[in-house]
C-alpha cells in the first residue's frame, strides 16, 4: 500500500501533463497539414528511433521477461500507444477542442472506476474531496468561466471516439499497475512502441487508400512530428508509467488535472493569450483538489496505517 508521494514521481507526472499539453497545441495546428494516422505512425517512428540506441543494450538481459510477458505487454501497447493516440488524433478531426478537452477531464473518473474494478482499489475520502474541488476548476479553464459554454455544448462523432480513448487509457494505467512487470522503463517502452507500430502502419495504409492525402513533408509538419515523437511519446510515457509504478492509479490519474493549467500557460507564453481570472481561480481549485488527492491523502493515510516499510 502506497503511503507516500514519492518526490520524483510526482515531478515525473508534471512533466508528463506538460509535453501533454503541447502535444495537444500542436496536434490542433497541424490539423490541416497531416491526416491523422500519417501523424500517429510517424511519431511513433521517430520515438522508436530515439529510444532504441538507449534501450538495446538493456534488450537482452531483459528477454526472458520481455518472452514471459509479451501478451500482457501486447494489451498495453494496443490500449496506450495505439488505441489512445490514434482516436484522439481522429477525434481532433471530427469533433472540437472544448469537447475533447472536458472528456479528457473524465479521465482521473474513468481511472477510479477501472481500479475499483480490476484492483478493488476505492477512493479514499481524500481522493474523492480533491476529485470534487478540482472538476470544477477544469471546467473553469477549458469554458474560460461562461456558463454560456456549457449550455451551448453539442455532441458530435467525434465525442464517442474521445470517450473511448479516455477508457482505452484509463484500462491501460490500471493494468498497468496490475500487471507489475518487472522491466527497466526503456525497455518497457520501446516493447510498447514495437507491438504498437505494425498496427499502427496497418492503419495509416487503411487511411491513406481511403483518403488518398499525402501530406507535404514541410517545415512545421517536420518540427510536429519530431516534438510529438519525443516529448509526448517518450517523455510523456516515462514519467507516466514510473508516476503509476511508484504512486499508483488512482493518485497519478489527478495530475491529468494540469493539462488545462499548462495548456492555458502555454497558450499565454507562445500565443500571447491574455491571463483572465478564470486562469487564476480554475488553476487555484485544480491545486487543491491536487494536494488533496495526493500529499493529504498520503499524510492521512500514514497515520492511519504507520509509515510504508
Amino acid at each position: 500500500m502506497q503511503h507516500r508521494i514519492p518526490l520524483l514521481a510526482a515531478l515525473a507526472l508534471m512533466l508528463a501533463s506538460l509535453f501533454w499539453a503541447g502535444n495537444a497545441v500542436v496536434g490542433r495546428g497541424v490539423i490541416e497539414l497531416i491526416p491523422p494516422m500519417a501523424l500517429s505512425f510517424w511519431r511513433w517512428v521517430v520515438a522508436f528511433l530515439v529510444i532504441l540506441p538507449f534501450a538495446l543494450p538493456r534488450i537482452q538481459q531483459s528477454a526472458p521477461t520481455l518472452r514471459a510477458n509479451w501478451g500482457k505487454l501486447f494489451v498495453l501497447a494496443f490500449l496506450s500507444t495505439t488505441m489512445f493516440n490514434t482516436l484522439l488524433y481522429i477525434a481532433a478531426h471530427t469533433t472540437t477542442a472544448i469537447n475533447i478537452s472536458l472528456i479528457n477531464a473524465l479521465m482521473p473518473i474513468g481511472i477510479g472506476i477501472m481500479a475499483y474494478v480490476a484492483l478493488g482499489s476505492r477512493l479514499s475520502r481524500n481522493q474523492l474531496l480533491g476529485l470534487l474541488v478540482a472538476m470544477p476548476g477544469v471546467v473553469m479553464i477549458i469554458t474560460e468561466g461562461r456558463l454560456s459554454v456549457l449550455l451551448g455544448l453539442q455532441f458530435r462523432p467525434g465525442d464517442l471516439l474521445m470517450i473511448t480513448a479516455v477508457m482505452s487509457w484509463a484500462i491501460y494505467t490500471v493494468l498497468l499497475q496490475r500487471f507489475q512487470i518487472r522491466l527497466d522503463p526503456l525497455v518497457l517502452l520501446t516493447a510498447l512502441i514495437a507491438m504498437a507500430l505494425p498496427i499502427t502502419l496497418a492503419f495509416y495504409v487503411i487511411e491513406w487508400f481511403l483518403l488518398r492525402q499525402p501530406f507535404t513533408p514541410s517545415r512545421e509538419v517536420i518540427l510536429a512530428i519530431l516534438y510529438v515523437g519525443i516529448f509526448p511519446s517518450l517523455g510523456s510515457y516515462l514519467g507516466w508509467n514510473y508516476g503509476v509504478t511508484a504512486m499508483g492509479s488512482n493518485r497519478a490519474a489527478m495530475f491529468i488535472y494540469l493539462l488545462p493549467v499548462f495548456s492555458a500557460a502555454l497558450s499565454i507564453t507562445f500565443l500571447g493569450e491574455r491571463l483572465y481570472t478564470y486562469h487564476a481561480v480554475g488553476a487555484l481549485l485544480l491545486l487543491i483538489g491536487l494536494y488533496l488527492s495526493t500529499w493529504a491523502d498520503a499524510r492521512a493515510r500514514r497515520k492511519r496505517y504507520g509509515p510504508t516499510p
